[in-house]
């Protein structure tokens, strides 16, 4: 009686040859199961992201139509009822502040001091942060001064001289000014220290070329006094002794 033949593969204790290990999944099949899954998620997010990139668009584009149309309103504004109409309604606007500095300009040089220092302190805070800002607030001195408010416009001048952050057009006008306040008050030393100021501020400035001239005028700076000079000694007396020569 023969033996049957032993299998050539052993299977190990308790394992069930007919079970065979499976493969891992590829990163297709991964993504592939991933989408199945989730595919009625990723489909609206993909069109909420879609729907806000076009709502940004028609977003700047409004903006851009609407930036245009204000321009051309401002344009538009030659009188100052328009000024004022265009301030009134687009408060807080930069083109708004410009309005606001239009109508204290000629209400400074018609000599309405009051309208014009509103106008400024309506202005400054509107151009915050540009020239005409600074514009604004060296107008809102000059009107206080116009107004007879000496010590509010003086103060306010030189709190724009001496601000180091202040641009330098700007300040250069405010010590000449203050110069000019000087030598109306017959103080030639002050003209003398303002000019000063302007000179080591910008010596270029058609502003400090000015306070030299205003300086030429002033009174020339007494000079100190000469130093005594010492009394002459008095001659000696010579004193005939008797009995001497």
């Amino acid at each position: 009686m023969t033996k049957p033949a032993k299998s050539s593969s052993v299977s190990p204790a308790g394992a069930d040859p007919q079970l065979v290990t499976p493969a891992a999944p590829s990163s297709e099949e991964k993504l592939h199961a991933f989408w199945q899954r989730h595919r009625g998620t990723l489909l609206g997010l993909f069109v909420l992201v879609a729907l806000v990139l076009v709502g940004k668009g028609a977003w700047e584009i409004w903006q851009a139509k609407q930036e245009q149309s204000l321009q051309q309103d401002y344009a538009a504004a030659s009188t100052p009822e328009q000024l004022r109409a265009f301030a009134s309604a687009h408060n807080g606007h930069l083109l708004a502040g410009v309005a606001q500095l239009r109508l204290a300009d000629e209400a400074y040089a018609a000599g309405k001091s009051a309208d014009a220092l509103t106008g400024y302190e309506k202005a400054a805070p509107q151009l915050e942060g540009t020239i005409l800002g600074a514009r604004a607030q060296l107008g809102a001195a000059m009107a206080k001064l116009q107004a007879g408010r000496t010590a509010d416009g003086t103060a306010a001048l030189q709190q724009l001289a001496n601000d180091a952050k202040q641009l330098k057009g700007i300040r250069a006008e405010a010590i000449y000014h203050l110069a000019t306040l000087a030598s109306a008050n017959g103080s030639a030393d002050d003209v003398r220290k303002y000019s000063d100021q302007l000179i080591a501020l910008d010596p270029t400035s058609p502003w400090a070329q000015r306070a030299m001239m205003l300086r030429a005028t002033q009174p020339a700076a007494p000079s100190a006094p000469a130093a005594a000079a010492p009394e002459a000694a008095a001659p000696a007396v010579k004193l005939n002794v008797p009995g001497t020569k």
